[in-house]
């Protein structure tokens, strides 16, 4: 079946929405400043001496790279394993980075990753050179403990699923960016507008950012990110060569 059909059936069995729902780039943080919390720092010996730990964010952002664009966009040179003929992984853990509700953190410059972690991360991320950059970037400032900070990243990527037409599809697709938001709202029923994001880049699907909260138990809204989203009527998602 043709994605656009099947998007159009998604656009028909989407939720409606409330009044108060918040629509894609019209959205607003209207609670109050709150008081953060000291958090518990367990990944202080990871992290290098003087860096503030960014254990104190508002939520977590998943980022599901498409693997067949960022192959086809030089990404062959940087992960041979990755972009290896007929691997064609579809969707794949770019990173869970911390953010805040308006604005991120700085990125981090920790310490290497343990052998004996990274040796056990062959099923969540594409390259074990990927792993190593997104816990020096990101893991090591999250004030958790390399093994508790991608047990996050392993639950985070579990409770999201992947819409079934977006997994290995056998040609390249045409579709707008809200076409595969609204493919993903269909496929996770508590996944609402305004609480993901789809990146492009030189007019195809470059990412899926869905946020999450600080215990990956729930979707978040989340206005800043979904700002930065693409704007683009119509999006080639590229097949697995």
């Amino acid at each position: 079946m043709k994605f656009w059909v099947v998007a159009a059936a998604l656009l028909a069995a989407a939720p409606a929405l409330a009044a108060n729902d918040c629509i894609l780039d019209d959205c607003s943080d209207q609670g109050p400043p709150r008081e953060r919390a000291a958090p518990r720092d367990e990944g202080a010996a990871y992290r290098p001496r003087g860096t503030t730990p960014s254990g104190d964010f508002d939520f977590y952002l998943l980022s599901l790279s498409w693997s067949p664009s960022f192959c086809a966009n030089g990404g062959a040179q940087k992960s041979r394993r990755q972009c290896a003929p007929g691997a064609n992984p579809g969707f794949v853990v770019h990173g869970l980075w911390q953010q805040y509700a308006r604005g991120y953190p700085p990125a981090c410059d920790g310490s290497d990753l343990p052998y004996s972690v990274a040796s056990g991360l062959g099923d969540l991320y594409p390259d074990p050179g990927l792993a190593r950059h997104e816990w020096r970037a990101h893991g090591a400032c999250s004030g958790k403990s390399p093994q508790n900070y991608f047990a996050d990243v392993r639950a985070a990527r579990d409770a999201v699923t992947i819409p079934a037409e977006l997994r290995a599809p056998r040609e390249d697709l045409y579709v707008s960016p809200l076409d595969i938001q609204r493919a993903f709202i269909a496929a996770n029923p508590r996944l609402r507008p305004g609480m993901m994001a789809v990146t492009c880049q030189r007019g195809a699907l470059q990412e899926a950012r869905i946020c999450l909260s600080k215990d990956l138990r729930d979707f978040v809204a989340c206005p800043d990110v979904v700002r930065r989203g693409c704007r683009s009527q119509s999006i080639v998602v590229p097949a697995g060569r």
